[in-house]
């Protein structure tokens, strides 16, 4: 008998007879022989996760607005690290245990198609994403290519010139040629771009601190902070930069099993997600605070708003080797995030969704094609909403499901799951429900939905807006509860 964290034994990983019509390659368990991941590899889908433009941008905007001393809102970022690390601790168990992906897990709690509803909202989500992360990738490509053609410039379609659209164009193509290349280059790509960023950010770091010199530390404390902020809207302030913090790893937080499920023990997956969240967070965000609050008393101070894209501020460096150092790097570990929590997670939702239609390669290219429009419209339509909007929206999309899933699997269920009804239509199945949808956890997420939703949107709930992800996760979980009331669990829900 396995214990309720480790993997099952190969034969209780046995399908005996699946329905067809919801299994494929990348739907099915896996087994001992086909995990390969330590904590190592779990640790760069974390780095590849925090280390990127749009990452760099977030921390840099809740430093800049959050109008607090710049240390605590370090401090905020590293606690939500340590939130995010106990979320994801929850969600990979199940899939470190039994070896499904994320798509099949919810099956348990929404039903056999239910689960058809969380595994499209998830890859809507990522997909935004997607065309967000390949937008900001293109910036870097821009940099390399205005600083070695002098900044030609050119008209301008959707906010973006001539470089940009040749940038975006570029930047699509290489993510394509990646992902064409199927799991085994993603694999051997995430290893190599997880530190990369690291590089270029430690040398801004240095070329600032040179010309600032000990005054740095302060501008980082005190540059963006106002003395009016204080009591409860300090308070408000704090658990929103949190907030949007863990709303900003929210897509990966509830489908974290697509990765757990290639990890060999739950002690690997324990290890990689503390070495690759708080750990590598603190690094990132540390270098994040320094570039921003230093670039801004070097270049801007009292002559315009404060720069967020780390590509603008090394073109205000004015080093051209730099500049091409930075550009290769940013352009890497940008690639990382979209590998990481927005390509990888939709090809599964495409494939539960329709098993024999949508195979690995197919799944890309609809990706590929949807990012490309969304990443087109982010300078003239979406960035103009601000980017802690759109991720407490996202987030705020997805929280509800996170709390349905976690509290179906760990109090509803207990832990023990019937394998064999995951991937069964027969109606007498565990997770049939009606017609293979539960009804009522669907109630349990549109009520926590428009809860968690509102919470971003509605101007006099502007207080609470950081907390969207962490309430509509909490509704979504207490509701799903509620409304399961007293289920009897069926005897075959078991580990054998």
């Amino acid at each position: 008998m396995a214990t309720h964290h480790q993997p099952l034994r190969d034969d209780q990983l046995e399908l005996t007879h699946p329905d067809p019509r919801l299994i494929n390659e990348e739907l099915k368990p896996l087994k001992s022989s086909q995990r390969r991941w330590g904590w190592f590899e779990i640790f760069n889908v974390w780095s590849n996760d925090i280390q990127s433009l749009a990452g760099y941008t977030l921390a840099a905007s809740l430093f800049i607005t959050a109008g607090i001393n710049g240390w605590a809102v370090f401090a905020a970022i590293i606690l939500s690290g340590f939130v995010v690390q106990v979320l994801v601790d929850l969600s990979g168990r199940p899939s470190v245990k039994y070896g499904f992906p994320y798509p099949v897990l919810s099956r348990a709690s929404m039903g056999i198609h239910g689960a058809h509803f969380p595994a499209m909202l998830r890859a809507i989500v990522a997909i935004f994403w997607y065309g967000a992360q390949t937008y900001f990738a293109s910036t870097a490509i821009a940099l390399a290519l205005n600083a070695s053609l002098g900044s030609p410039g050119g008209g301008q379609f959707l906010g973006l010139d001539t470089i940009s659209w040749v940038s975006y164009i570029i930047a699509s193509g290489l993510q394509v040629l990646l992902f064409a290349g199927g799991i085994d280059r993603i694999g051997t790509f995430l290893n190599i771009a997880g530190p990369a960023v690291y590089v270029v950010m430690i040398a801004l770091v240095v070329a600032i601190w040179v010309q600032i010199g000990s005054e740095l530390p302060d501008a980082v404390a005190n540059v963006f902070s106002q003395a009016d902020v204080t009591g409860w809207t300090w308070i408000s302030a704090f658990f929103g930069v949190m907030g949007t913090m863990i709303a900003y790893f929210a897509a990966v937080v509830i489908n974290y099993g697509d990765f757990a499920r290639n990890v060999r023990t739950d002690r690997a997956m324990r290890v990689g997600n503390f070495t690759g969240l708080p750990l590598s967070l603190a690094l990132f965000t540390f270098l994040s605070v320094f570039i921003t609050a230093g670039s801004y008393v070097l270049y801007q101070e009292g002559q315009g708003e404060p720069m967020t894209n780390p590509t603008d501020i090394v073109a205000a460096v004015d080093n051209t080797a730099l500049t091409i150092l930075a550009a290769i790097t940013f352009l890497v570990a940008t690639v990382g995030i979209n590998v990481v929590a927005n390509f990888i997670p939709p090809v599964y939702s495409l494939s539960n969704l329709s098993p024999r239609r949508f195979t690995f390669s197919r799944a890309s290219w609809v990706i590929a094609g949807a990012g490309f429009i969304i990443g087109g419209l982010w300078v003239a339509v979406i960035d103009e909403i601000g980017l802690p909007t759109f991720v407490d929206t996202l987030g705020a999309l997805l929280a509800p499901l996170y709390g349905i899933i976690i509290a179906d699997y760990y109090n509803v269920r207990k832990q023990k799951l019937n394998l064999q009804d995951l991937y069964s239509s027969n109606p007498d199945g565990a997770y049939w429900f009606v017609r293979g949808w539960n009804r009522r956890a669907i109630v349990a997420f549109a009520i926590s939905a428009v809860l968690s939703l509102a919470l971003v949107w509605t101007p006099a709930l502007a207080d609470f807006n950081g907390f969207a992800w962490v309430l509509g996760a909490l509704a979504g979980g207490v509701l799903h509860r509620l409304v399961m009331g007293r289920l009897v669990i069926p005897s075959s829900e078991a580990d054998v």
